[in-house]
Order: C-alpha cells, then structure tokens, then sequence
C-alpha cells in the first residue's frame, strides 16, 4: 500500500468505529433529534479522548504521524475499540512512521522439527498457517478434514480463497455467513500488520475483483482475533462435524498459527473424526507443497 493507501484506511476505520456509537451509549447527552450524522461528531470523540478537535480531524483524515500512545489510548477509550480493534489502531499507527515502510514475507514452510508435532498429534486435525490463510503445513487428518479446501491445485492453498471464492465453501461450512465475516476481518487485520506484503495485496485485489460479498465485507473495515470457539463443518465423507478450535501463535515461527480442531468424547463429532482417520489411511491425500513468496 502507498501512503495515499494508508490515509484511506485510517480514515475509513476511524469513521466507522465513530458511526457506530451514539452519545447515549458514550456517555453524552443527546440534544434533539436532527443529528446529521451516524454516531458520534469528530468534536465528540475529541472532547471524549482529551485531545483538541483539529488534532483528532487530522487523525481521521489520515495523518496518525507522531500520534503518542496516550493519544491513541484516549481515541481508543472514546471509540470503544475492542481488543483487536485497539491493535489495528497502534498498528495502523506504527506504519505511519519513517522506516516501517517495509514488506514483511510471510513464512510458507516450517522447520521439520514443527511438521513433526503436527504428525504427532495424531487424534486431531491440526494445520499451520500465515497471517493472510496460506495453509503452510498439515498432519494427515487435517489433510483429510479439509480435502475440499486442497482440492484447488495452487499452492498454498489459501482458507480465506477457498470461502469466498469457491462454490463447495458454503456446502463445507455449515455456517459459512459467519466464516466469510470472521475471515474478512481476520484478513483485514493481518493488512494492518503487513501492509506492504505483495501476495497479500494480491489476494485482497482478486478477492474484491471476484466477490461482491467479500467487497461489502472489506468494506465494514471491521477486525478480530480467531483465537477458540466453534467450527460446524459438513465433510463430503463423514458428514457433519461439529468441531471445538483452538489457535495458537508459535512463538518460534514469527506470524505462523497453529490450529486445532477437537471433539469431546462420546459425542457423533468424535465418531466422524475416527471414520475420517480410517478413510485417510486409504487415501494418498495431497500435501500443500511450499512456494516462494
């Protein structure tokens, strides 16, 4: 992204974390009912952060150089950002400033020590993958869970590509609307870290070219964690799974996540995840070969 890039996204993150507060739920009085705009005024915001009002207008044209953190806490507070919404901030924030204008590469491939835990874990589809959802490395139930998402022949295969772009995700993901928002705002994140990776502005640019959804959904400029919860799955073999996840940054592999995807015991998920081992012994599923970024 250029810098004209950057201003844009500050603007339009900053505007719609604005329009989506009212004076009422920030503590302020409303005066009639003729407000001529969605949520708060940018002199509401800066009354609420401590800052002057032509201070936060030149934030929210785009102009976030030199912000201190206190004054990023107090437009935090005032927005009532979230935890990931507070990061998208600071990051956005941190690549206003000289010299962080700087691709970072996204790891496609992981050290043969990180393959051997994920064939260790042998009872549970485990995957690693990059902040913009290249799968990196699987184990072999993993392989099998997400044969559909592999069925596409490029590599890395890519999640988010599979959602938006593939016919067969809204069949896979028995709750695909929530998926394709997760996965936006989840993308959406990872630009903020990385706003200068190539591949991942590629992928942006064939997702909004290809999908009017993923465009309305890029457009909410919305961001979040995908750290534990559920995840339904309708499998073309086992049929459907209902599936707990965990994922987990790996502290040696610098923007690589774990993912793992269990069931309780007892339970029909847990009897899918047997007959899906039994049916990846006999198949020769097709691993994710690592490309150059």
């Amino acid at each position: 992204m250029g810098q004209t890039d950057h201003r844009a996204e500050v603007r339009e993150f900053l505007r719609s974390r604005r329009a989506r507060i009212t004076p009422e739920q920030a503590g302020l009085p409303a005066f009639g009912g003729n407000r001529r705009v969605k949520g708060l005024r940018r002199e509401e915001v800066a009354l609420l952060a401590g800052v002057s009002i032509d201070y936060y207008v030149r934030m929210e044209r785009g102009n976030l150089s030199g912000a201190s953190e206190s004054v990023l806490d107090g437009v935090a507070r005032a927005l009532q950002l979230d935890e990931a919404e507070r990061e998208h901030l600071f990051t956005l924030a941190k690549s206003a400033e000289p010299g962080e204008r700087r691709q970072r590469t996204p790891a496609t491939a992981v050290r043969p020590v990180v393959q051997q835990v994920l064939d260790a874990i042998s009872d549970a589809p485990a995957w690693v993958r990059n902040g913009r959802h290249d799968i990196v490395a699987m184990n072999r139930l993993g392989r099998a869970l997400y044969a559909p998402v592999l069925a596409d022949p490029r590599r890395p295969a890519n999640t988010t590509r599979f959602v938006y772009l593939d016919s067969a995700a809204r069949d896979f993901f028995v709750d695909w609307d929530r998926i394709a928002n997760d996965a936006a705002a989840m993308l959406r994140l990872e630009a903020g870290r990385n706003p200068y990776d190539r591949k991942l502005i590629e992928l942006v640019g064939e997702l909004s070219t290809r999908s009017e959804v993923f465009r309305r959904r890029w457009a909410s400029h919305d961001v979040q964690y995908h750290r534990s919860g559920q995840k339904r799955l309708r499998h073309p073999v086992v049929g459907q799974l209902d599936l707990n996840f965990e994922s987990m940054e790996l502290p040696s592999e610098s923007g690589l996540t774990l993912n793992v995807y269990t069931a309780a015991a007892g339970t029909p998920t847990a009897d899918g995840l047997r007959m899906l081992a039994s049916w990846a012994a006999t198949q020769d599923l097709d691993e994710p070969q690592p490309t150059k970024s």
